[in-house]
Parts: C-alpha cells; sequence; structure tokens
C-alpha cells in the first residue's frame, strides 16, 4: 500500500464506524495563545475537551498536519539521526467526545490493523497505565482487560506515568493511555532478546505506532486530579511510522513518503544516499526540513526573528547547514527541492500546488541571507581563532555570540573549531544558552488559577455584531500572574466585547454591576474559542447582574479599519492581479497593517491608484451585507475567498460591502461611507513575494494629510514662496553639486601644496625621514596627503598626535618601501593609543587612531616616533 492508500484506508475505516471525516486545521496555530503549532492531532479539538464549546460531531477522524520543535515536543534535533522522528509528520487520529470509550477504541484499533492492514498479530504490543500513588491513581485494568481479547498478558506491558498518562498540560484534562507498539527486527534478533524487552527502550525498530488516549480527568492548577462529566478518546498514530510498518521497511525514510525527495537531493547534489554516513544523515535532515517549512509558509507562516518565525527560520537554517556541511551545496537548494514536494503531496494538499512560486521565493531569499551569514560567521571564526592561539580553545561567551547574535551553529562551530586544531568551551557555551533560556521564560512565564465557577457554564454567546451593550451574569473567572503583574479574567455568559482574533485587537469597556460597582475591562482576549474579559480587579458581587458596554468610539474605529482592509484587499487585486492574497493583517484604532502576495515593490503611481480607488469604494457607501451561518458551499456560491492557513468551522459568517466578498468573523462598520478618507503611510518588504501597507482611516489620515500639508507650507516658505517648489529644490540640489565639484578641487589642490609642506618638514632620525607632528589645521586634508606620499616616496615616516574637534587623534604613515621591509602601521599606532585611552586600526602602511585622553598626546607622539624608528 501507498501512504495515499494508508490514509485513505484510515479515514474510510472509521467512515465506516460512524465518523465524521474533517479537514486537517492549519499547522500554524493563530489564535491560540498557549500554542505556536498543532502539534497533536487533538489540537483543533481542545476548545470541545476543556468544556468550551460543544462538540459538532460526537465521532471524528481526520489526517493532521503538525509539527513537533520546540516545547516539550521538540524532536528537532533528532531528526535526521534516527530513523523515526520528524519535524512535520501526519497524525491520523479519531476522537470519540463523550461517546465510546476504551473498549470500542481498543477494539477497532484492533481490527485496522490486523484485519485491514494485515500487519501481523504476533509482532504487536500494548502498554497500560500501571497507576501513580501520589495522583491516587490506581493501574488501568480495564484497558488491560479489553487487550486481553487480543493479547497474551506477557505481551500487555505496564507503563508508567511518563509513558501512559498523557495530560494537555500543566492543567487540563488528562488521563491514561495505552499505547500500540510494533516489533521490526529480524527473527533472529526477535529470537534473542523478545519484543516485551524492548518496549519504550529507544530501540529503532521496536516503536510505538498508535497512542489511545483515554481522557477522563482534569488537572487543577493545585496538582488535583477531578473526574471530567463526560470521558473522551483522542487517538494519534502517525503516518511515516505506519508505512513503514505496513511497507516493510526499517526506516521511515524509506518508506515512499521520502524516497521520492531523497531521490532528488542525490541528483541535486551528485552524491549516492548512504544512510550511515554524515552525508546520509544531511539528506534525511533535508527531506524531513523541506516539508515543514513549505506547509508552514503555506499556512501563512514566514521566517522571522520572532515566535512561530524564528522557529522556521531555525528549521530552515539547520538544513541549509547539513547541506553546506556534508553535501558541498554552497548556493541555494531548497527552493529548487519544492517541485519534487509537490509531486510527493501536492494531490493531498492543494495549497502546496496554489502557492508554490511564493514557498520558492520565501525559502530562497532565506537560504541567501543564511549563507550569507555562513560566510561572515566563519570570518569571525578565523579571528576568534587567531586571538585564542595561546589556549586554542575558542571561549564560550565568543561561541554564544556567534550562535545568539549572528545565527551560526554551534555544532558547526565545533566542526571549523576541530577542523584547525581549536576545541570550544562547551561548558561556557551551556552557561550562556542557560541564561537566555532563563532570560526567555522569566519574559513569558504566565501562572494561571484554576477557573472558580459561579455558575455552570456551557457557552459564551456573542451579541456584538448587533449591539454595543447587553446584561450578563459572570460564570466564571480566575486570577492570571505575568510578568510580576496581575490580572482578572472574566468569562460570562453573553457578551458585546469582541475578543482579539484574526489580527483585530480585542474591545475594552466597562462591567457595572447592579449594585452601581463599575469593573474597567482592559482588553479581551480570544482562548480555545473562549471569550476572556481582562479586568482590573474581581467584582465585589461576583452574582450580581451585569451591564457590559463596549467602548464605541474605539470599536467604531478598529471597525472602520477593518472595512478599510477588505477595500483595500479588493483594490489591489483590481489594479495589481488575482495573484494578489491577503497574508496577514493587524488591526486596531490607530491604524492598520496588511500583508499580502505580491513579488516587487509598489511604484509611486501604483500606490496613487491604489489609494484613489479605495478612497472611490469608501465613496460609494457600500453596506455592511452579512450572512453569519452559511455552509461553506453557500459562502463559495456568494464568491467568498478562503484564505490557505485559516481554520473554518462548519458554519461561516460571509462579508459583503459591493464587489468585496470574503469569510470574516471580525466587526465592520454600516456601510463604507463610515470610514471617511484612507491614505497610504508606508508600503514595505515583510519576505520573499510579500509586501506589507500600512495605512489609516478617518481623523488619522486627516491628521497625516494636514502634517504633510504643514510640511509643505514650510518647504515653500523656505523658498520664498516660489510658485514652482519642485523647480526651486532641483535646482539647489544641481547648484550643490556644483559647489561640492568645486569644493573636492580646492580639496585636492590644498592636498598637493601640503604633500609638498610634509616632504620638507621631514628630519633625519636614525636613517629614517620623519615628519613629526603636534598640530593639525585639517585632518582630512593631511589623511590624503599620507596616503599619495605612500607610494611616491621612500623611506618617509609620517608621525602626527594632535587635537581635533575636542579629542586627541593619532595618524601614522610608512611609506611602500618601508612596508615592504615589515614596517606595520596598524599594529604600532595601536601601541600609541594606549596614552591618549583610545583604539586604533586601518593598513600597514597607513593608520589612525582615536582616544579620550588629551593630556597623552605628547606621549603617543614620542611613542609613534620611536617604533618608527626602530
Amino acid at each position: 500500500m501507498t501512504a495515499k492508500e494508508i490514509r485513505k484506508t484510515f479515514t474510510d475505516f472509521f467512515a465506516s464506524k460512524g465518523h465524521t471525516i474533517v479537514p486537517s486545521a492549519p499547522m500554524v496555530v493563530k489564535n491560540d495563545p498557549t500554542l505556536m503549532f498543532t502539534n497533536a492531532g487533538m489540537n483543533q479539538f481542545k476548545d470541545i475537551f476543556l468544556g468550551n464549546a460543544p462538540a459538532a460531531a460526537r465521532r471524528v477522524a481526520d489526517s493532521q498536519k503538525c509539527l513537533r520543535v520546540s516545547g516539550k515536543h521538540n524532536d528537532l534535533e533528532e531528526v535526521g539521526h534516527d530513523t523515526y522522528h520528524h519535524t512535520m509528520f501526519e497524525m491520523l487520529g479519531n476522537w470519540s467526545f463523550g461517546d465510546y470509550f476504551k473498549e470500542e477504541a481498543i477494539d477497532w484499533a484492533w481490527e485496522l490493523l490486523t484485519e485491514v492492514y494485515g500487519l501481523p498479530k504476533d509482532r504487536l504490543y500494548a502498554t497500560v497505565f500501571e497507576g501513580y500513588a501520589p495522583d491516587g491513581l490506581g493501574a488501568d485494568d480495564e484497558a488491560r482487560g479489553y487487550w486481553r481479547k487480543y493479547l497474551p498478558e506477557d505481551r500487555i506491558i505496564a507503563g508508567n506515568k511518563h509513558d501512559n498518562f498523557w495530560e494537555m498540560g500543566d492543567t487540563g484534562p488528562c488521563g491514561p493511555c495505552s499505547e500500540i507498539h510494533i516489533d521490526l527486527r529480524d527473527e533472529a534478533e526477535r529470537a534473542a532478546v523478545p519484543g516485551e524487552k524492548m518496549v519504550n527502550q529507544g530501540h529503532h525498530l521496536v516503536i510505538e505506532i498508535w497512542n489511545l488516549v483515554f481522557m477522563q480527568y482534569n488537572r487543577k492548577a493545585n496538582g488535583s486530579l477531578e473526574a471530567l462529566p463526560a470521558k473522551h478518546v483522542d487517538t494519534g498514530m502517525g503516518l511515516e511510522r505506519l508505512c513503514m510498518a505496513i511497507q516493510g521497511k526499517k526506516s521511515n525514510y524509506d518508506t515512499d513518503v521520502f524516497t521520492g525527495m531523497i531521490d532528488a537531493i542525490v541528483r541535486l547534489s551528485g552524491r549516492p544516499y548512504e544512510p550511515d554516513t554524515q552525508s546520509g544523515v544531511a539528506m534525511r535532515v533535508i527531506a524531513d526540513h523541506i516539508r515543514a517549512i513549505s506547509f508552514s509558509i503555506t499556512d501563512g507562516q514566514l521566517p522571522g526573528n520572532v515566535k512561530a518565525g524564528y522557529v522556521i527560520r531555525r528549521i530552515l537554517r539547520r538544513a541549509v547547514r547539513y547541506g553546506y556541511t556534508f553535501l558541498g551545496l554552497k548556493d541555494p537548494f531548497l527552493c529548487r527541492l519544492v517541485p519534487q514536494l509537490i509531486r510527493d503531496m501536492g494531490e493531498a494538499y492543494p495549497e502546496l500546488v496554489a502557492q508554490q512560486q511564493l514557498v520558492e521565493r520565501v525559502i530562497r531569499e532565506e537560504e541567501e541571507a543564511f549563507l550569507r551569514t555562513l560566510d561572515k560567521g566563519i570570518k569571525l571564526m578565523d579571528s576568534m581563532m587567531e586571538k585564542s592561539r595561546g589556549t586554542m580553545v575558542i571561549s564560550g561567551i565568543d561561541a554564544f555570540t556567534l550562535y545568539d547574535t549572528f545565527g551560526f551553529p554551534i555544532d558547526l562551530t565545533e566542526l571549523i573549531a576541530a577542523e584547525n586544531g581549536f576545541k570550544v568551551d562547551m561548558d561556557g557555551f551551556s552557561v550562556e544558552l542557560g541564561k537566555q533560556k532563563e532570560r526567555a521564560r522569566n519574559a513569558t512565564a504566565v501562572e494561571n488559577g484554576d477557573w472558580i465557577e459561579i455558575h455552570p457554564f456551557t457557552s459564551c454567546e456573542f451579541t456584538g455584531y448587533d449591539t454595543l451593550s447587553n446584561e450578563a451574569e459572570l460564570m466564571k473567572y480566575r486570577t492570571v500572574r505575568a510578568k510580576n503583574k496581575e490580572m482578572i479574567q472574566l468569562v460570562f455568559d453573553r457578551t458585546p466585547f469582541y475578543g482579539e482574533m484574526g489580527g483585530e485587537i480585542g474591545d475594552t469597556g466597562t462591567a457595572t454591576a447592579a449594585t452601581g460597582e463599575v469593573i474597567k475591562i482592559l482588553g479581551t482576549i480570544k482562548e480555545n474559542n473562549l471569550t476572556i474579559h481582562v479586568a482590573e480587579r474581581i467584582p465585589t458581587d461576583v452574582r450580581a447582574l451585569f451591564t457590559l458596554t463596549v467602548d464605541a468610539e474605539k470599536r467604531q474605529k478598529v471597525a472602520n479599519n477593518h472595512t478599510c482592509t477588505h477595500l483595500l484587499h479588493q483594490a489591489l487585486r483590481e489594479i495589481l492581479g488575482t495573484h494578489v492574497e491577503q497574508k496577514g493583517s493587524y488591526v486596531c484604532d490607530q491604524y492598520f497593517r496588511f500583508d499580502f502576495s505580491h513579488f516587487e515593490k509598489l511604484s509611486d503611481d501604483i500606490i496613487d491608484q491604489v489609494e484613489r480607488r479605495v478612497n472611490a469604494l469608501i465613496r460609494m457607501n457600500y453596506p455592511l451585507c452579512e450572512k453569519r451561518d452559511a455552509t461553506m458551499e453557500e459562502a463559495r456560491r456568494e464568491g467568498a475567498m478562503a484564505l490557505f492557513g485559516e481554520k473554518y468551522g462548519d458554519r461561516v459568517r460571509v462579508v459583503r460591502f459591493g464587489d468585496s466578498v470574503e469569510l470574516c468573523g471580525g466587526c465592520h462598520t454600516a456601510a463604507t461611507g463610515t470610514i471617511g478618507f484612507f491614505k497610504i503611510t508606508g508600503e514595505s518588504a515583510v519576505a520573499a513575494g510579500i509586501r506589507r501597507i500600512e495605512a489609516v482611516t478617518g481623523l488619522e489620515a486627516e491628521m497625516v494629510v494636514d502634517g504633510m500639508e504643514n510640511a509643505l507650507r514650510a518647504a515653500k516658505a523656505f523658498f520664498n514662496n516660489v510658485p514652482d517648489l519642485s523647480g526651486a529644490i532641483r535646482k539647489m540640489i544641481r547648484e550643490n553639486d556644483e559647489y561640492k565639484k568645486k569644493m573636492e578641487e580646492v580639496m585636492r589642490e590644498r592636498t598637493v601644496l601640503f604633500k609638498k609642506d610634509l616632504v620638507s618638514m621631514a628630519r633625519d632620525i636614525d636613517g629614517r625621514r620623519v615628519v613629526s607632528m603636534d598640530t593639525c589645521p585639517n585632518p582630512q586634508i593631511l589623511k590624503n596627503a599620507a596616503f599619495m606620499l605612500q607610494n611616491e616616496t621612500e623611506n618617509l615616516v609620517i608621525a602626527a598626535a594632535y587635537e581635533a574637534g575636542g579629542k586627541p587623534q593619532l595618524l601614522l604613515m610608512y611609506s611602500h618601501d618601508l612596508v615592504a621591509a615589515g614596517k606595520n602601521a596598524q599594529a604600532d599606532i595601536k601601541e600609541a593609543a594606549r596614552f591618549i585611552q583610545g583604539g586604533g586600526g586601518g593598513q600597514s602602511g597607513l593608520a589612525t587612531a582615536g582616544g579620550k585622553n588629551l593630556a597623552g598626546l605628547p606621549d603617543a607622539l614620542e611613542a609613534l616616533v620611536a617604533s618608527a624608528t626602530r
């Protein structure tokens, strides 16, 4: 069976068991502050497990794109070195939300693996939870009993809390799990050591292929457990490992998931694939990483310097570094592998096909930038090794500076150091890395208290499309501490407050109790489908009836700006072409920014056209037309465009303003005319193929134009209010260029004259002609004259120590013949610069220095002359 057939067989099997088959959610998570990437199939169902939303279907199955490169689920450093770890992988999973539980999950897993896929029963093992006394948990005898139907007792293995108790995080739903392992070793190896002795022992051919999680508890902030009101099943099976087992391979990389890509890397590098060599490791790293990089970009996450962007950049640079070091690939190569990835996965994931050009351009630009970094890092390494020749050890601080400031991988530092007979102080490096991680932890540390429930909570109704105020009951609250600041989070049964999501900031306002107490709402966030109001304090009477009121002026400005992003999107597609697609946005009350796919800078003329078109759409005063509960098919018929990388539910909201039709859950103005006026304030590149427009509307746009007019009036006044201001400016620039040329000619003439004066000033000291100066009327002329004399004379030294601009300055020149004889102005001036508490640099024939201590000039001059005549 091919990977494609194995994936389809899984979904068909669970469809036959009454499961709804749902599409993969984006790999990049956008509206969950606790996650950057989907790292498990259950992520898209978190709000159901947490009780924040009802399940649309009680039985669900899918194949989910996942990425594990950060946090506790971090497989990055193992990738390529073993046969079964990956960054991006596909997770096959089935779920029950309060429906079936352990028996059916185990029965169906066994049926699919043995009867449908045909895996040998005698090679399968199951683990069950052995219990954990500190939590008051006994062994999972229920799961063991169900496994006895299929496996002998010696192949049902007790597992500890680490292996067989699954937890979503420090708090939240959790429960025992039962893992299914398969022994793929040869018969001789199995006869020598039985499989039950090898489960969870790290053997690359005795591996877990399926994890059945039975969620039946909730972990509270104090560490205690309570039973969940409804029990759930969450299972996950890695497609790549399953393919290895079914296709009879010894490595995931030998399955058809990866063989096409590895063949492409072989062709590209001109080297054979030899699994047990460094070049084999490099090919596996590249074959894995190109998937993670490409899928992240199609989901809207570009490489960057912070958070998720930094993770993707790190993956990309790891792949480039392996290709550079072990395959001799010195030019961009990852971008050339995208066509092969599309051949392998484009049919299952059409977003790859649709965005091929963007993916290739972004990757190429990142590769070129990192190759420049590598070149710079190697040069820095050379200087570090030069200064460390005494110890032959690169210090931990230097190695960390290369890693942290210049993005130079530590293992490449070690490799280059070893090739040159040096070592790296890895203990010192680890200390510096630990300090950095501690700083990062302290900056992002968040302590969440337990939710204190006032009323039984089911869901929070959002009323903010229709009203800015409504009465509500407080359902639950908790205290959150972050960056040594305590905040209160409130959840109501209904709210007009929009929680920050999709690039739009959250609402602010007030919650007024029936008692008259007013609580300020400082912001609103969306977390696991829960609308959370961030408040300054806990209400005195938490059971009071509250009136929630949104800041109307701020909301209107936000709504105007959000609607304007839709009009801007329409205008860009009309003017630039339908290849334009939104790639991100940020909308607040003061301004907005809009990222979109396009491959060149917008000219001033294009920006003018876009502004005119958007303002024309504003003046049309199109009313808001929306359909709040449309199916995806209805939305497509309306002409709405679904964006890659966005997660849409079964029901969507369609927002229309004239010909602009988009799927959008944000807040919008009642009609485009209320926006008033639109002005672009900036246009720039975000990444290869991604442009960013920053803009303002309404009063803020008027203020920008007012500022421009004031600047124009001031400029006109400077030119005595001439009618043709641009002509006057051009004339001034032209005249300034002429004056510069004349000044340069005067400087050249003065330099020639001064050069003659210098030669005449030379006196003989120990057989050398030395010019010694303790004053200098024009340092630049001195430097120019010295540079000219360097190649025009012989046996000449110029040593100068003088004050310039209130600071001490030094200059030392040796004629070319003295340099050839071994004199070095750069080295000698550094010695003299100590007297003025400074430092210098330059070439062996001409060097300069600056410092702080004017009183040291005489000694510095004496040192220069002494070194020149040695």
